[in-house]
């Protein structure tokens, strides 16, 4: 399907990440200038080289942005606005994921840290773009949130905090967004392991215990992929979803339904 991207402006922001930087290609495939934005320059620097001399229908600019600074976030949408002409499309993809402890022993910073770039980080980009959109009268708003933010994850109270907090924060974006031509939505996806979701659960048992156990408790009886996850992004940034808004759209093989 064409979902008629080619005149549009995507950004992602931690795009030089594994996930995000899926996104960009697949956005950048359907046609879309794909703006990497990442902490990490040389990670945007990275994918938008994969994606310029590869065979892609669109093309990638790499931008180095700190999304907890908020001077920073708002002189780079404004040079982005006028250097691509508005930016249409926005995913809210940036996250820390590492932190693993109870809460009786979880780190003070590691939580203010993982708050600053999941959830307010989304805010300060989001805050900046979404006027421009509201003055163009269209506009495409996806944030990252996971199963841990629908579910809770053992040992990751701040993951699952920050996660759950952008489901709340993506339907108030849909509904200011919904008379202005701005779609909001939002990805919860289960965990994604490239081509190891390839693997039967037998082998991959030998590879991860951990990766083997999901996947025996995901109905689909496998893990997914990023591409599961881009796919869904670029339905969500085109003309075709213009009806769907505030919505939380599971990527899990099955795993948050309910079974016996």
């Amino acid at each position: 399907m064409d979902f008629g991207l080619a005149d549009k402006t995507a950004v992602v922001t931690g795009g030089g990440g594994r996930i995000g930087s899926e996104d960009c290609r697949v956005l950048a495939d359907e046609g879309a200038e794909v703006v990497v934005l990442d902490v990490n320059e040389g990670s945007a620097e990275n994918i938008a080289d994969e994606i310029n001399d590869g065979d892609y229908a669109g093309s990638a600019h790499p931008i180095e942005c700190d999304l907890t600074d908020r001077e920073d976030v708002a002189s780079t949408v404004e040079a982005l606005e006028e250097e691509t002409g508005g930016i249409d499309i926005l995913v809210n993809n940036a996250g820390m994921v590492d932190a693993r402890d109870k809460i009786e022993d979880f780190d003070d910073d590691i939580w203010d840290r993982d708050v600053a770039v999941n959830l307010t980080g989304s805010y300060n980009i989001t805050s900046e773009v979404f006027p421009h959109m509201k003055e163009r009268e269209w506009g495409r708003i996806i944030s990252m949130s996971s199963m841990a933010g629908w579910q809770g994850g053992f040992g990751q109270l701040s993951y699952s905090a920050t996660k759950a907090a952008l489901i709340g924060f993506g339907k108030t974006v849909a509904l200011e967004g919904a008379q202005h031509g701005i779609t909001s939505n939002v990805i919860a996806p289960s965990i994604v392991v490239g081509q190891l979701a390839d693997l039967p659960i037998d082998q991959l048992e030998q590879f991860d215990e951990h990766f083997a156990r999901i996947a025996k408790a995901t109905p689909m009886r496998k893990l997914g992929r990023e591409e599961d996850v881009a796919n869904m992004v670029a339905y969500l940034s085109s003309e075709q979803s213009n009806y769907v808004t505030g919505q939380v759209v599971g990527v899990t093989g099955g795993i948050d339904l309910f079974s016996f």
